[in-house]
């Protein structure tokens, strides 16, 4: 074998190995960073600009390239908890092998970086959001009275009930967001189906679920709205209220004004064109219906 053709299977090679980048998203992490000396860049700006320029070059190779968050306290501690020197370029790689396989990543496919992070960050955030609310779930443990674990009968209704709600919504697009206020902070989760689609993003719907489920138990005070878009047809958007272990619904009068006022000054919002504000249909059971404990 010839060193060229060395080379060439070597570079075919390359094209079969998956790669990601740790990326610093913003000016803050970026900044942290630089107390490292072995951390040669100093403007967050030309940083990205050569992250997206290196995506590039692997996609038109051949490779495929996943982003991972790169969080700088995170690093730190597993530093600390590995015993490597943070301040050596395999230590940030090593930590990035380990965000490849715990942590939120998306593929690199051309997009532009900006939007990449978008998503990346809202990506981290779900993820985020359904471990607190897996953990506080866990946490209730067994019923006094009956031993039954309340955070999986909780998920089991929240299940039940998610299941009705698509089953009872008109054909079209729909979004779904639930709130659940308590402390220490307002957890929102958002699910979206496409029309003719009978499959769900198995991770928003997994989040989703948890939160529903953590707002039953723990009887939080917290609403779930729908929307649904269809063609040549005004949208239509409608929710409950989270109340006894189950779901009140919303009169058409309390949708629009949910939907019409400033959550922060209370002002009204004219309302949007080619939207319907109105009573939920019949989930098929009474509101307070459900396993009580």
């Amino acid at each position: 074998m010839t060193h060229t053709d060395s080379r060439t299977l070597r570079r075919v090679l390359r094209r079969e190995v998956a790669g990601t980048i740790g990326l610093l998203t913003d000016e803050h992490d970026f900044r942290a960073m630089r107390r490292y000396r072995s951390f040669t860049f100093d403007d967050h700006a030309a940083y990205l600009e050569q992250v997206e320029g290196l995506l590039r070059t692997r996609a038109l190779q051949g490779g495929h390239t996943s982003v991972a968050l790169f969080d700088p306290e995170e690093y730190a501690e597993f530093c600390r908890r590995t015993e490597l020197d943070p301040d050596i370029p395999s230590s940030r790689t090593r930590f990035t092998a380990h965000l490849a396989r715990t942590g939120p990543t998306l593929p690199y496919e051309g997009q532009p970086l900006a939007e990449l992070l978008t998503a990346l960050v809202d990506e981290a955030v779900r993820q985020a959001t359904w471990e607190y609310a897996a953990t506080l779930l866990a946490r209730l443990g067994a019923c006094d009275s009956c031993g039954e674990d309340l955070g999986r009968a909780a998920f089991t209704r929240a299940s039940d009930l998610l299941t009705r709600i698509l089953d009872t919504a008109p054909p079209g697009d729909r979004h779904l967001v639930c709130s659940v206020t308590g402390p220490p902070e307002t957890l929102v989760a958002a699910l979206h189906t496409t029309d003719g689609s009978p499959h769900l993003d198995e991770a928003e719907a997994l989040e989703f679920t948890t939160v529903l489920a953590l707002g039953l138990a723990t009887e939080s005070p917290g609403g779930l709205v729908i929307r649904v878009s269809a063609p040549d047809t005004p949208d239509r958007v409608y929710g409950w209220r989270l109340r006894a272990y189950g779901l009140r619904p919303l009169t058409a009068g309390e949708v629009f004004d949910a939907y019409c006022t400033d959550v922060e000054s209370g002002d009204l919002i004219s309302p949007e064109s080619n939207v319907d504000y109105c009573a939920p249909p019949d989930l098929g059971e009474k509101p307070a219906q459900g396993h009580r404990h």
